[in-house]
């Protein structure tokens, strides 16, 4: 744990908390820190006490921090002592205030999900440094959308493959499970559940789902990863063919529109829809029908058109955060110092312009603290 006399500043006590736990963090930023004095950060993350801790070192620091939160994922207690802190923050209940953060002119983006990057292209300052991008999400619309010749750097967090068997795969896969328990209260053990992707986080959910009793059925369409899937024990097959035996559908793909109508006539009666991706849009929710009203435990349910129910769980926003706590801290610790050590990297200069990963020795450097923070005292 971090030193007492290190975590005066933090009141919150659940900033408090979480800082008490992010080492790596703390080290890197008291080592590159200082290139960020006098610069204005634009940010866009879920306003949660371990983004908050990155937040009040940044300020900390010397830097104007202006940040927006992602939606569905503020927690208000939080945006306030930040407001304290110094933080300029324009919490998103909907869509993240991107104009706002805009209109500071900042230096460097810490983007999540693209919308600041994204706003910023439509007229790029000269002077512009560049940025970081924390999801793939993100990573898929800027290189996608036609915007593979960004003018500046933009280093793609979740393309670290320490961060995807880190934060994505461990993290994710015991968040979401946590989340998906907190909102349903519902029993794994016997529970058929279908994960939509297997990327690094859509295989952390499946596997966490199994090892805690749930048979998993995995979809996905890239062949390497559906064999991937296979070798690890999981059934595979096309989506249309698993849904009908699921009780649990965890949607991990970070693309717009995978369960289309074909999908939704597949669900069988109170199939329990969840968002594991950056953006809850993986399903259209006006297919589903009539929808209920928002429990206390975060789900609405949905009465299809043949009497079907579908439930649906916080509107598929990502459910490690809206009931739960997030990743895990030192997970985040993790993914924040890579955050902060590639936003530094920006800041100094000497990146090539375009969407790029992480640098190999900012990864290596990392993943080395890491172990070495995990691995007991002899």
């Amino acid at each position: 744990m971090i030193p007492e006399s290190m975590l005066s500043a933090y009141g919150h006590p659940g900033i408090r908390w979480a800082a008490a736990h992010m080492p790596l963090l703390h080290e890197t930023m008291a080592r590159d820190g200082g290139v960020f004095a006098g610069l204005r950060i634009g940010m866009c993350l879920h306003i949660e006490p371990k983004t908050a801790v990155l937040a009040s070192l940044l300020v900390g620091h010397g830097a104007r921090v202006r940040l927006t939160g992602s939606p569905g994922t503020t927690k208000p207690d939080v945006a306030a002592a930040l407001t304290g802190a110094g933080v300029e923050v324009t919490a998103a209940d909907g869509a993240p205030h991107v104009d706002e953060v805009l209109a500071l002119e900042p230096d460097l983006l810490l983007d999540n999900g693209a919308d600041l990057t994204l706003g910023l292209l439509r007229n790029p300052p000269a002077d512009f440094l560049g940025g970081t991008e924390e999801t793939t999400t993100g990573g898929l619309r800027l290189r996608e959308g036609g915007h593979s010749k960004v003018p500046f750097p933009v280093v793609v967090i979740n393309d670290s493959p320490l961060k995807q068997l880190v934060e994505n795969r461990f993290g994710v896969g015991q968040s979401v499970v946590q989340g998906f328990m907190n909102a349903t209260n519902r029993m794994l053990p016997g529970a058929d559940a279908v994960v939509v992707g297997y990327g690094p986080c859509g295989r952390g959910v499946a596997q966490t789902l199994r090892l805690l009793g749930a048979r998993v059925a995995v979809a996905e369409v890239d062949a390497y990863r559906r064999l991937e899937a296979l070798l690890e024990g999981h059934v595979t097959g096309d989506l249309v063919d698993l849904l009908p035996g699921a009780d649990l559908v965890f949607l991990a793909t970070g693309r717009t529109g995978v369960l289309g109508p074909d999908e939704i006539g597949q669900l069988r009666d109170g199939t329990v829809l969840a968002g594991v991706g950056h953006r809850g849009d993986e399903v259209d929710l006006r297919l589903l029908g009539e929808a209920g009203p928002v429990s206390g435990m975060h789900h609405r349910v949905h009465l299809l058109a043949d009497g079907r129910r579908v439930v649906v769980l916080a509107e598929t926003q990502m459910i490690n955060l809206v009931a739960a706590g997030g990743n895990p801290i030192e997970a985040m610790d993790l993914g924040l110092t890579l955050q902060a050590a590639s936003l530094a990297a920006v800041a100094r200069g000497g990146l090539a312009p375009g969407v790029q990963p992480v640098p190999d020795t900012i990864d290596r450097d990392i993943a080395e603290r890491f172990t070495a923070a995990l691995t007991p005292a002899r």
